[in-house]
């Protein structure tokens, strides 16, 4: 998954606003305890990082 897919999904979850708050902030256990974008920042696949915040925020199946 390309980083511009990722963030066009993220921007469709959250809105475009809330999407890069979320990023920054929230630390997930499903990233090892990082947020969005220290997992990214850290080398992790954008599609991992997608699937991780899928879980987290019970992303519906459709979206995914």
């Amino acid at each position: 998954m390309r980083l511009t897919i990722f963030w066009e999904r993220m921007a469709e979850h959250f809105g475009a606003s809330y999407a890069e708050s979320f990023a920054r902030d929230h630390v997930m256990a499903e990233l090892g305890g990082r947020t969005v974008r220290e997992a990214l920042d850290a080398g992790w696949e954008a599609k991992d990082v997608w699937r991780a915040v899928c879980v987290a925020v019970d992303v519906p199946a459709d979206r995914r």
